[in-house]
C-alpha cells in the first residue's frame, strides 16, 4: 500500500520543522542544548532518518562525545545506508577512536555495504592513526579494487597516510599516479618530506609545484621552510619568505614561526629579531622557538629574558625550560636557575630525566652542590647523564673527594660510561697520584673503555702529567686508532715532560703518516719551539701555518710571537705582532712581556700605553707583563706606579704573582729593606716565592745578610715543596760560610726526597741541537772543550777577570771551586760552539736554570776576546754578551 500524500500545508509545515532542526544541530555548541534537540528529535520519531541521525552523530563528534555517536548510530542498526556508515566512520576518526572507526569500516564490508569515495578518507586517516600498517595496504587494495584511484580526496588521503607510515617512496608514488592534483596534494606531499628531513626532496617538490602553476598558500611556505633551514639554504628561505609577500599569502603565526625557526638555525639575528618585533600575534610556539633557539646559539642573557617576559602571557613547554636552565648554567645565573625551578615547582611541571639533569648541571657550575644533591636524590630514575652531571659539578669546582665517593656509589646503580672515566681521569692529574690513575684505567679495561680513543686520549694526558711518560707513550703506541686529538695530546705530553725531542720526532711521524695538522697542533706544537729555543722548528711551523691558512688565528698569532721571543728573535715577534689585523689583550701581554725578557723595558712601556690607547683593557696578566719588564730594566718607579694603576684605576686586586714581582722590582734595585717591609705590608701571608725573591737578591748583592737569615727562616717555616727555594737557603747559608746551617737544610732536602735541578745548557749547530750539563765530562769533544777553557781562562785573566767564588756553594778549597765553576754548563756549550762555528759566528745558548754571577762575567770576557756575540737565554731572560758587556747591564 503506497503511502498517501501530505495535504500541501502539511508538507509545508514538515518541511518548515525539517530546517528549524537542521538550523539549531548546525547552531549548538554544548551538550546540553544538543541533549534537547537529540530528545525532540526522539520524541517526534524523526531520529531514525538517515539526515537527522547522521547530523546528530556529526554533532556529537564534534562536541567530542563519541559515546553518544555510538548510542546514535545503535539506535538506527542495523543499517544499509553508507551515509550513515561513514558518519559514524569520519565521528571516531575524528576523535582519535581509529581502532573503532576500523571496526565500523570492516562491519561494513562483513555486511556487504559497499564504500563510496566518501567512507575513504576517514578510514585513511584512521589506518594511520592506528599504525596499522597491515590495515593500511589492505585497505588501499580496496580502493583500487573499486576504482577510487582517481579521486582527488582519497587520493590526498593515502600520501598522507604513506607519509606518517614514513613509506615516501609509496607517497611519491600514488602522487605520480594521481590525473588531478590540487594545493593539498602537493602540501602533504612536501609536509611528508619535511617531517622526515628530507630536506633536498621537500624543496625539489615545492620547486615542481611552482613550474606546475601552482600558488603556494601559507600551509606550503610553512611546509617548505624547514627544508630550507635544514639544508642551511638561507638565501632559498629568504626567497620564499619574499615570494610570500609578493603573492600576497597570509603570513600567519604557524608561516612566522618557520621563518623564526630557519631564521635562528641560519644564525640570521638581525632578521629573526625583526620578524619578531613585527608579529602582530605570538602564541606559544613562537616564544617557545625563540627563547630555545637564543639558548642553542649562545645568546644566555636574552634567552633567559625573553622567558621572563613569555611567562606574562604564555606558558613555557619542557623544552624551553629546559634551554633556558642550560642558559642559566652556562652564565652561572643561580638566581634566574632558582626562579626557572620554583617556577616548574609551582606550576606543577614533572620534571624528566633530561630536566633534572640540566638541574643537576645548573646548580653545580653555580657551586651549589647542596641543591644539585638534592634535585639528584629526588630522581626516581637516574641515568648515566645524571651521574656524570653531579661527578663533572665536583670535579669543576675542585671537590675531588666528593667525586671520588660519587664515582663508587655510582659503580653500585650503574656502569659507568666513556664520559664518566674521561671525567674522573683529570682528577688523577690534580692529585697527582699515580695509583688512581692505574685503579681507574684497570676500571676502564674491564668496562670495555680501554679502546675508546676518548678514554685513551685522556689516559696518555694523565700518565705525562703524572711523570710517567713511559706510559702515555705506550698508550699511544697501542692505540689501533687515533684522530687528531690523540697526537696532539702526546705532543702537549712531550712539552709537559720537557722531553722536547721526542716531542719532535713524534711530529715528524705525524707528518709521514699524512696526518694534517690542525689548530690545536699548531698551539702544541709551538711551546716545544719556545722551550727548546728551536728557531729552525719554529719557523718551518710559521710556513705550515701559511700553508694551511691559519696566520689569521689570533691565538696562533700569539703564540708565534711568543716563540720568535723565546727563540732569541726579537724582531720577528715583532714583525708578526704588527702584521696582525686583529689583537686581543693576550697579543699586546705577550709583547710587552717578550720586551721584558730582553730587558727594554722603556719599549715595553711604550707598548702598555699604546694598548690602553686602543682601547684593550689590560687585566691582571698584562700588569703582571708590565711590572716584569720594569723590574728587569731598573724602572722601579713606573713599575711601582702600573701596580698602584692596577689596584686603584682598574680595581684588580692583585694576586701574590703581582706582590713577588713587586718585592723583584725592589730587590733587584738593591732598595732591600724597602722590599722587607712591603712584604711583612702584604694583605696576604707571603709564601715561599715572595720571600724567594728577596732572599735571591740579598744572595746576590753579598749584603743585607740579617735581612738574607730572616727571609730563610721564613722559607724553612713555610714547608714549601718546591726543592729550589731550599736549596736558594743553602746557598745564602754557603755564602755566608755557616756550614752548619748549610749541612742542616741539605739534610732537609734529602728527607723530603728533593733533587736538585741540574744545570743544563744547550744549543743549536747545523740543524742538531747539543745539551751539556754542569760538571759534564763524558761529551763528543770533552777533551778540546776543556783545553780551550783553559786557553779562554787564561787570556780573560789577562783582561783583568777574578774569578767569583762566591759562585759556588760547597764547602770546598779554593782550587777545586774553579773546577767547579768551569763546568758550568754554558761554559761547556760556549766552548763547544767556538770549536764547531766558523770564527765571528754569533752563538745562541739557552739554559733552564738561571745564569750565576761568575758565568755571567766570563762570558762578556770571552766575547770581547774571541770578538763574537752570544745571546744567552736563562730562566729569567735573555742576555746579549758582545764586546765585553751585556745587554742586562749587569742587571739580571
Amino acid at each position: 500500500m503506497r503511502p498517501s500524500k501530505l495535504h500541501p500545508f502539511a508538507q509545508q509545515i514538515q518541511e518548515s520543522l525539517y530546517v528549524s532542526i537542521s538550523r539549531a544541530l548546525s547552531l549548538t555548541s554544548n551538550i546540553k542544548e544538543l541533549h534537547k534537540i537529540h530528545s525532540f528529535l526522539i520524541t517526534s520519531g524523526l531520529v531514525r532518518t538517515v539526515f537527522f541521525s547522521g547530523k546528530l552523530i556529526s554533532k556529537y563528534a564534534q562536541l567530542k562525545d563519541p559515546h553518544s555517536c555510538s548510542s546514535v548510530f545503535i539506535s538506527v542498526s542495523p543499517t544499509n545506508n553508507v551515509y550513515q556508515w561513514n558518519t559514524i566512520i569520519r565521528a571516531m576518526t575524528h576523535n582519535g577512536l581509529f581502532i573503532e572507526a576500523l571496526n565500523h569500516y570492516t562491519k561494513m564490508r562483513v555486511l556487504n555495504i559497499n564504500p563510496d569515495p566518501f567512507t575513504f578518507p576517514s578510514v585513511i586517516n584512521s589506518c594511520a592513526g592506528s599504525g596499522n600498517f597491515d590495515t593500511a595496504k589492505i585497505v588501499h587494495e580496496h580502493v583500487l579494487e573499486l576504482g577510487f584511484q582517481s579521486d582527488l580526496y582519497i587520493g590526498n588521503a593515502l600520501i598522507d597516510m604513506y607519509a606518517r607510515f614514513s613509506t615516501l617512496d609509496k607517497a611519491r608514488q600514488v602522487f605520480d599516479e594521481m590525473p588531478n592534483r590540487d594545493s593539498v596534494s602537493w602540501n602533504s606531499l612536501v609536509s611528508g618530506y619535511t617531517a622526515h628531513e628530507e630536506w633536498e626532496k621537500a624543496l625539489e617538490t615545492f620547486h615542481q609545484s611552482r613550474t606546475a602553476g601552482l600558488t603556494p598558500d601559507s600551509f606550503m611556505v610553512s611546509s617548505v621552510l624547514p627544508a630550507c633551514s635544514g639544508l642551511n639554504a638561507i638565501m632559498e628561505g629568504q626567497i620564499v619568505h619574499g615570494l610570500s609577500l609578493k603573492l600576497g599569502i597570509d603570513i600567519n603565526t604557524k608561516v612566522c614561526n618557520s621563518l623564526l625557526s630557519m631564521y635562528l638555525k641560519s644564525n640570521k639575528l638581525e632578521e629573526c629579531h625583526k620578524l619578531f618585533n613585527e608579529m602582530p600575534i605570538r602564541d606559544t610556539i613562537t616564544w617557545n622557538t625563540v627563547v630555545s633557539g637564543y639558548s642553542q646559539l649562545g645568546l644566555y642573557q636574552e634567552s633567559i629574558v625573553l622567558f621572563k617576559e613569555m611567562l606574562n602571557n604564555h606558558k613555557p613547554d619542557l623544552l624551553t625550560i629546559t634551554s633556558v636552565l642550560h642558559a642559566c648554567s652556562q652564565i652561572r645565573d643561580l638566581e634566574s636557575g632558582k626562579f626557572v625551578h620554583n617556577y616548574m615547582v609551582v606550576n606543577g611541571y614533572e620534571c624528566d630525566i633530561t630536566a633534572s639533569n640540566i638541574l643537576i648541571n645548573m646548580y653545580a657550575k653555580c657551586g651549589h652542590f647542596s641543591e644539585a644533591r638534592e634535585v639528584f636524590n629526588k630522581m626516581k630514575t637516574k641515568d648515566l647523564t645524571s651521574w656524570n652531571s653531579l661527578i663533572n659539578g665536583f670535579v669543576k669546582a675542585s671537590l675531588y673527594e666528593e667525586a671520588i665517593e660519587t664515582f663508587t656509589s655510582m659503580k653500585m646503580d650503574i656502569t659507568p660510561d666513556f664520559v664518566t672515566f674521561v671525567t674522573i681521569l683529570p682528577i688523577c692529574t690534580f692529585l697527582m697520584s699515580l695509583k688512581l690513575a692505574k685503579s681507574v684505567h684497570c676500571e676502564t679495561i674491564k668496562s670495555g673503555f680501554n679502546s675508546s680513543i676518548i678514554v685513551r686520549n685522556a689516559l696518555i694526558d694523565v700518565y705525562a702529567k703524572c711523570g710517567k711518560m713511559e706510559d702515555a707513550l705506550n698508550q699511544f703506541d697501542n692505540m689501533k686508532d687515533r684522530d687528531i686529538v690523540s697526537w696532539n695530546t702526546i705532543i702537549s705530553a712531550c712539552s709537559h715532560s720537557e722531553e722536547y725531542n721526542l716531542g719532535f720526532r713524534i711530529i715528524n711521524q705525524m707528518r709521514i703518516e699524512g696526518i694534517l695538522p690542525n689548530v690545536a697542533t699548531i698551539l702544541t706544537t709551538l711551546p716545544l719551539c719556545s722551550n727548546l729555543g728551536a728557531k729552525r722548528q719554529g719557523k718551518e711551523l710559521h710556513g705550515c701555518v701559511f700553508k694551511l691558512n691559519f696566520e689569521s688565528n689570533i691565538p696562533i698569532a700569539n703564540a708565534l710571537i711568543e716563540m720568535y721571543s723565546k727563540c732569541g728573535n726579537l724582531k720577528n715577534s715583532i714583525r708578526v705582532f704588527d702584521h696582525m689585523k686583529v689583537k686581543d689583550v693576550v697579543t699586546w701581554t705577550t709583547l710587552i712581556y717578550a720586551y721584558g725578557i730582553y730587558g727594554q723595558g722603556n719599549m715595553a712601556i711604550i707598548a702598555f700605553e699604546n694598548m690602553k690607547a686602543a682601547r684593550i683593557i689590560p687585566d691582571r696578566i698584562a700588569f703582571l707583563a708590565i711590572i716584569f719588564a720594569c723590574s728587569h730594566s731598573g724602572l722601579v718607579e713606573k713599575g711601582r706606579a702600573y701596580f698602584n694603576e692596577m689596584t686603584n684605576d682598574y680595581k684588580i686586586d692583585p694576586n701574590i704573582e703581582h706582590y713577588a714581582c713587586v718585592v723583584d722590582l725592589l730587590s733587584r734595585s738593591g732598595q732591600l729593606p724597602e722590599a722587607e717591609k712591603f712584604i711583612l705590608s702584604m694583605p696576604m701571608t707571603p709564601d715561599a716565592s715572595i720571600w724567594g725573591s728577596l732572599l735571591s737578591a740579598c744572595r746576590a748583592s753579598g749584603t743585607h745578610t740579617k735581612i738574607a737569615e730572616r727571609a730563610s727562616k721564613r722559607i724553612i717555616e713555610l714547608n714549601s715543596n718546591n726543592p729550589g727555594y731550599y736549596i736558594l737557603v743553602s746557598n745564602v747559608y754557603a755564602s755566608l760560610k755557616k756550614w752548619d746551617e748549610v749541612r742542616k737544610v741539605r739534610k732537609l732536602i734529602k728527607d723530603k726526597g728533593f733533587k736538585k735541578e741540574a744545570g743544563r745548557s744547550w744549543l743549536d749547530i747545523d740543524k742538531k741541537i747539543y745539551v751539556f750539563s754542569s760538571g759534564e765530562k763524558f761529551f763528543e769533544q770533552y777533551e778540546e772543550v776543556k783545553n780551550l777553557l783553559k786557553v779562554l781562562g787564561e787570556l780573560i785573566a789577562k783582561e783583568g777577570y777574578i774569578g767569583n767564588l762566591r759562585s759556588v756553594f760547597h764547602d770546598v778549597g779554593e782550587d777545586e771551586k774553579r773546577e767547579i765553576l768551569c763546568g758550568h754548563s754554558e761554559r761547556l756549550a760556549i766552548a763547544f760552539g767556538l770549536l764547531n762555528t766558523k770564527p765571528g759566528t754569533p752563538l745562541q745558548i739557552m739554559k733552564n736554570l738561571r745564569v750565576c754571577e761568575d758565568c755571567h762575567t766570563v762570558t762578556k770576557y770571552i766575547s770581547k776576546v774571541v770578538e763574537r756575540e752570544f745571546l744567552v737565554r736563562d730562566a729569567n731572560r735573555f742576555h746579549l754578551f758582545k764586546n765585553g758587556s751585556c745587554s742586562c747591564g749587569d742587571y739580571w
